[in-house]
């Protein structure tokens, strides 16, 4: 099983930039593909961005503001979000796609982290 774990987030003001990073470990991991998703009270959790070996994607509400980038050698994956919106407060969830000693492929889920915009 791959372990996630998620830093970054908290208090930003209308206008800021946020940066999440989340790191995933565990033996035998080969991991396909990374994303944050978020889930703000009262809504569906909705996928933010994703990256694989050979591309990313955005959802619409983000495109142009946010960047996800992936460090391969530390499986680790980053999220920018710039020019942030009260509409960005939610729990933004890392998630990993992968395969452990080839069987997959599996997911898991981190264990989220509260981004609250607001002066």
């Amino acid at each position: 099983q791959v372990q996630l774990v998620e830093s970054g987030g908290g208090l930003v003001q209308p206008g800021g930039s946020l940066r999440l990073s989340c790191a995933a470990s565990g033996s035998g991991v080969s991991i396909d593909a990374m994303a944050w998703y978020r889930q703000a009270p009262g809504k569906e959790r909705e996928l933010v961005a994703s990256i694989t070996s050979g591309s990313t994607n955005y959802a619409d509400s983000v495109k142009g503001r946010a960047t996800i980038s992936r460090d391969n050698a530390k499986n680790t994956v980053l999220l920018q979000i710039d020019s942030l919106k009260p509409e960005d407060s939610a729990v933004y969830y890392c998630n990993v796609r992968y395969r452990r000693f080839g069987v997959g492929p599996l997911g898991s889920w981190g264990q989220g982290t509260q981004v609250t915009v607001s002066s």
